[in-house]
């Protein structure tokens, strides 16, 4: 991230929104493999792997601008700049493939991928090197690549730690993500009048970004009443809850992406003029929580000031759920924290930098599990202080479907 981003104007996000999804820069791309190779390097390996399944790993994309589809394997061999190989299956995604990823020949992997990058490794005289991995690679693949090379190097770490600080690049299209997932989120709440179902619910999300080009990483919602919750936390999967004709709440989290760069925006909502007295206290809880997380991002900070931050949530006798503070942009990143009383493990190694993008998302629930609330958003951690990637409203969203 460089001192002066601010992110694209109004014009550079429309015209991203009006064209073809953007191809990955040479420049960009370059910078990225020499980041990832100088980590190899000092890990002691020559060849990376870069593997990616059933849409999963970001590895790929990262350096290609290939999403992962069925299966995607990325070998970079650092002894020629110029002869990193994508194995893709399925057959009839290399076309695709061959026109979008940069910095490598694309060919189909055939009928088993772990054999054909055995054969690759073997002509590039894999007895001799060491293999760094990144992605979630299998137990039987690593396996079998392991005896075809002189010795396997988890890179995963490596990586990840790469991803945690963005480029412009990147930063112009988690706010382009950012601005559907709004949309996303406001098309939620003109949506949700009693009698509505879950379902119904993310039928409008995903109308809200997928004629603008955007896609789905997650919209995550729960229904329920005030007056007897069923959860304090959005559900995974909807189930066709109803949003009830008297004190209905609905509490969502979304990402809509584009180009694979996703906002992430949590909102909490009601059709009824107020939330009930006693979601009104734990949203106030949240809100406050939620600001003076966001107030404690600048650099240099430590995940145990975040915590510390979000102290109000015990001061008021709550707890939370759901993890306070993660990053984000290229996968689920450190640090990730809980609150003081929901604590989300160690504390992580982590302080924050320029360009880092954390997403603060306070779910607050009773000190019986019943009842919850959570608002919350994307931020970067500037040179300045913190800067929100959203312009959604914050909540409580009331009068919800009017």
């Amino acid at each position: 991230m460089t001192e002066d981003w601010t992110g694209p104007s109004p014009e550079r996000t429309r015209a991203l929104l009006a064209g073809e999804v953007p191809v990955l820069p040479e420049e960009e791309r370059r910078t990225r493999r020499a980041a990832l190779a100088a980590a190899a390097e000092q890990a002691g390996c020559d060849l990376v792997l870069v593997y990616g399944a059933d849409r999963s790993g970001s590895g790929v994309p990262w350096l290609t601008g290939w999403g992962v589809t069925r299966e995607a394997a990325l070998l970079v061999d650092l002894r020629s700049e110029d002869d990193d190989e994508l194995l893709l299956q399925f057959h009839n995604h290399v076309r695709l493939a061959s026109e979008r990823a940069k910095g490598c020949s694309v060919r189909w992997a055939g009928p088993d991928t772990t054999a054909s990058l055995v054969e690759l490794l073997a002509a590039r005289g894999g007895a001799g090197r060491t293999l760094g991995l990144v992605g979630p690679v299998r137990w039987q693949m690593a396996t079998r690549l392991g005896d075809a090379v002189t010795d396997v190097v988890d890179l995963g770490p490596a990586y990840t730690r790469l991803r945690m600080v963005k480029s412009d690049h990147e930063l112009d299209l988690l706010t382009v993500g950012a601005e559907l997932s709004d949309a996303a989120a406001l098309a939620m709440r003109d949506a949700a009048t009693p009698g509505t179902t879950d379902h119904q619910l993310l039928d409008a999300v995903e109308r809200a970004y997928v004629p603008r080009g955007g896609a789905t990483h997650i919209h995550y919602v729960l229904v329920t009443s005030m007056d007897a919750p069923a959860r304090p936390v959005p559900a995974q999967v909807p189930h066709g809850q109803v949003v009830p004709e008297r004190n209905g709440v609905v509490v969502t989290e979304i990402s809509a992406k584009f180009a694979g760069y996703a906002g992430q925006v949590l909102r909490t909502m009601t059709p009824e003029d107020d939330l009930t007295p006693r979601y009104r206290e734990l949203h106030d809880v949240a809100q406050a929580a939620f600001e003076a997380v966001v107030a404690a991002c600048v650099p240099g900070a430590t995940p145990a000031e975040l915590v510390a931050a979000a102290g109000v949530v015990e001061e008021a006798g709550f707890t939370t759920d759901d993890d306070l503070v993660h990053g984000f942009g290229g996968g689920y990143l450190p640090p990730v924290v809980g609150s003081a009383s929901r604590p989300a493990g160690p504390m992580p190694d982590v302080v924050l930098e320029p360009g880092m993008c954390v997403v603060v998302q306070p779910n607050v629930i009773s000190s019986d599990g019943t009842a919850g609330v959570q608002t919350g958003e994307l931020v970067v951690v500037t040179h300045d202080g913190p800067r929100s990637l959203h312009t959604a409203p914050a909540g409580p969203w009331t009068g919800a479907g009017r």
